[in-house]
């Protein structure tokens, strides 16, 4: 009897302990299953490096971008360079350091990015450029209206306001920055020889140093008969100096703000260029989204601008 007994416990632990390593076996493949589900989300991570969002035009460009990236299921942290090359810098290194998949980045200065663009791309992760181009690392695509056609735009119509060999200025925009470079590039193109350029001087794509440098402008050339503006901000700083000064000068600016289109329609702005700042957002994730996927994208994604005039 008592055989009998110890035979019949021998195999109820053997049924215990086996029942016991199943739910181990299953507790653990759950948990690896579960692991496996939060590495394998889908969810991509970009970062978007942008340059202001002290500036409209750039605020738009963000708030599409992040839009854009919600309804793709998407996630985008946004970083705000404040136009300082050296914290875009800091500012991508963090981005690497989070371990995005793939950073947009909108340059403070062309040249001084590449640092930034090389950095990633000795993290392995891809660059896009929107608006602003970069003078090396490697970028997958850039994104941006043709800046020096917008230049071409603006100056071929101030022609049309202003007498052959009348005094011109042009406001720049940050030097070293592509888009300073193009557009100067461009509305020389066009009026080179035909009016009389007597000032050309940063104000940094500032509102604020818009109005200072066109007071300064305005004193050292009293006859002054236009001014070419390489960014609505600075153009309607000019504007302020101008009617304080009483002058009757035409002004075209460039990006086609809220607030320059408004200048516009009131008659205040001669022009300004449209850019498109919310569909360079929009394209800007598609084609983050498109490259992580494993997609070919070009190079350089090209777009329209047009002329809003009075």
């Amino acid at each position: 009897m008592k055989k009998w007994s110890l035979l019949f416990l021998a195999a109820m632990v053997t049924i215990v302990l086996a029942a016991c390593s199943m739910g181990s076996n299953t507790a653990t493949e759950e948990s690896e299953d579960e692991n496996t589900g939060s590495e394998n989300s889908g969810e991509l991570k970009i970062g978007l490096s942008i340059s202001t969002l002290n500036n409209p035009f750039f605020v738009t460009l963000s708030d599409a971008a992040e839009a854009q990236a919600e309804a793709n299921g998407a996630s985008l942290t946004v970083s705000d360079a404040q136009d300082d090359a050296s914290k875009q810098a800091s500012d991508v290194e963090d981005l690497i350091q989070q371990g995005v998949d793939l950073i947009i980045i909108n340059p403070v200065d062309s040249a001084s990015v590449v640092t930034a663009v090389e950095a990633a791309n000795n993290a392995n992760i891809p660059v896009i450029t929107v608006d602003r181009s970069a003078e090396g690392g490697e970028v997958v695509s850039h994104i941006a209206s043709d800046n020096v056609a917008g230049g071409e735009l603006a100056g071929e119509y101030l022609l049309t306001l202003v007498d052959e060999g009348a005094q011109v200025a042009m406001l720049e925009g940050i030097a070293g920055s592509s888009a300073a470079r193009d557009r100067g590039e461009g509305f020389l193109n066009a009026v080179e020889g035909k009016v009389e350029m007597v000032a050309s001087q940063t104000a940094n794509f500032n509102r604020a140093e818009g109005l200072t440098v066109m007071e300064n402008v305005l004193q050292a050339n009293p006859d002054v008969k236009a001014v070419f503006a390489q960014n609505d901000e600075m153009a309607l700083g000019a504007l302020e100096a101008i009617s304080a000064s009483g002058k009757d000068i035409i002004v075209i600016g460039f990006d086609a703000t809220d607030d320059a289109v408004a200048k516009v329609e009131a008659g205040e702005l001669a022009a300004t260029v449209a850019q498109q700042p919310k569909l360079i957002g929009e394209e800007a994730i598609a084609t983050a989204i498109a490259v992580l996927e494993g997609e070919t994208v070009d190079e350089s994604i090209p777009v329209e601008l047009e002329l809003v005039k009075q």
